[in-house]
C-alpha cells in the first residue's frame, strides 16, 4: 500500500507519550505538541476556530473542508488528551475544543 505525503512511518508522537504533561513541564509539551502538529499538518486548529455550523447551501468544498477541520480537532483533542497525566486528563476529558484546552492550560500554567 502506498503512503500519502502525510502518511510517512516517521512520527514525533513518541515526544509527546514518552513525558505527558504534568503541570510543570507545560512549555515543554506545548512546544513538543506544536512540534508534532506541525508535522502532520494540524497546527491550524489550535489558532483556527471550528465554525458551529454550516449554511444549509453550503458547496461540497465548503463542506469537505468542515469536515476535514471537525476530524482534525478531534484527533488534536484526543492526542492532547492522551499526552497528559491522568488528573488534567479527567478536567479536560470534556472540553471539546483544543483551542480552549491551551488557553485554560495557559491561564493555569
Amino acid at each position: 500500500m502506498s503512503k500519502t505525503p502525510h502518511q510517512n512511518s516517521f512520527s514525533f508522537r513518541f515526544v509527546l507519550e514518552k513525558d505527558k504533561l504534568n503541570g510543570s513541564n507545560f512549555l515543554d509539551w506545548y512546544r513538543n505538541l506544536r512540534i508534532v502538529l506541525k508535522q502532520k499538518r494540524k497546527d491550524y486548529v489550535l489558532e483556527k476556530v471550528l465554525p458551529e455550523k454550516l449554511r444549509s447551501n453550503a458547496s461540497h468544498a465548503v463542506y469537505d473542508a468542515w469536515n476535514k477541520h471537525y476530524n482534525d480537532v478531534v484527533d488534536v483533542r484526543c492526542l492532547m488528551l492522551a499526552t497528559m497525566n491522568s488528573e488534567l486528563h479527567k478536567q479536560y476529558e470534556n472540553v471539546a475544543s483544543p483551542i480552549k484546552m491551551i488557553a485554560s492550560l495557559k491561564a493555569m500554567f
